[in-house]
């Protein structure tokens, strides 16, 4: 490991991605490709088919805004992937700026962070839907819906800049290879010179708001979804009433599961090869399922995905129960 003394800042940075097996690069190419097409084009779907309809429910503007931050997600992160993949040139790795690298890593926290309070904005809509639905309409009003989206895209970015800033202002050693395929924070400081807990201390406040703060929120959400279903005597609500819960708790165990695996560790467990695997199943797979098992399971999505393929005539509306979105 080389000394403070031999390190420089700014410098430009080589991501090793995925030099280590010359060998696989046209198959994992072909596949990061196949999956990045398709996440691409379910996602870009329910954004159609939310435009397309003439009226909408409130949470369908959640699903949109899940939808619009998955597909930015994987466009901050899978592009370049697959440019590394198509030129083998790079033996070592392919070199990226310092501006470039500061703001990857910023556009990938804040989107992930917007997600995050999403996520937790969710769970209120199902909250208010279960809980009180006779008061649903007037509570969660379009213009709410709005404020939220707004607030959890703004919580996110200020998050990831004040955590871009406190990371790009340490002092990275040597040649600055970062063993990933992408500009990921647990890699930015496993290659800082510096070895104090004090570096920490930006990552760890940037989980306790991004991660603990709507772990909080949901788990007190759902914990009055609980209470509510045990009150309820029709075994057919509740059935309904679980069945949205669950799409929306698999999405949420998902999301928090991974974060929290890869970034609420300390320094000395970091596992390079261990977490690029993760963080490859993380930007690709992810933002493919979920719009398969959520937003497609949506009654109202997959009836306006049939009117904009044409498989549906315009006058054959779908149900709209407020507790099966």
């Amino acid at each position: 490991m080389d000394s403070p003394s031999n390190a420089t800042v700014p410098c430009d940075f080589l991501l090793q991605g995925f030099s280590e097996f010359p060998h696989l690069r046209p198959v994992l190419f072909l596949l990061l490709l196949g999956v990045h097409l398709a996440t691409l084009g379910g996602n870009l779907l329910i954004l159609v088919a939310v435009a397309s309809m003439p009226s909408r429910q409130p949470m369908l503007l959640f699903l949109c805004q899940l939808s619009a931050i998955e597909l930015c997600y994987t466009l901050v992160v899978v592009p370049r992937s697959l440019v590394d993949l198509s030129t083998p040139g790079h033996r070592r790795g392919s070199p990226i700026s310092f501006l470039g690298c500061a703001f990857q890593m910023q556009m990938f926290v804040a989107l992930g962070g917007a997600e995050c309070f999403l996520l937790a904005a969710m769970a209120y809509d199902r909250y208010v839907a279960i809980c009180h639905p006779l008061r649903y309409a007037a509570v969660v009003t379009p213009g709410l819906c709005a404020r939220l989206a707004l607030a959890c895209c703004l919580g996110g970015l200020a998050v990831s800049v004040g955590l871009t800033v406190a990371i790009f202002h340490l002092p990275f050693c040597g040649s600055c290879l970062l063993v990933h395929f992408f500009c990921d924070i647990t890699a930015l400081l496993h290659l800082a010179c510096t070895r104090s807990y004090a570096d920490e201390l930006p990552l760890l406040g940037a989980c306790l708001v991004l991660l603990l703060l709507p772990s909080v929120l949901i788990l007190a959400s759902y914990g009055a979804i609980a209470a509510a279903l045990r009150r309820l005597r029709c075994p057919e609500g509740r059935g309904k009433a679980f069945s949205t819960c669950a799409l929306h708790l698999t999405v949420t165990f998902l999301h928090y599961g991974c974060a929290t695996f890869m970034y609420v560790r300390p320094r000395a467990s970091y596992s390079p090869r261990l977490d690029s695997t993760l963080a490859l199943v993380y930007t690709n797979v992810t933002p493919l399922l979920y719009p398969l098992i959520y937003s497609l399971r949506n009654r109202e999505i997959t009836a306006a995905l049939r009117r904009v393929l044409g498989r549906q005539r315009p006058g054959q509306a779908p149900s709209r129960d407020l507790r099966e979105l």
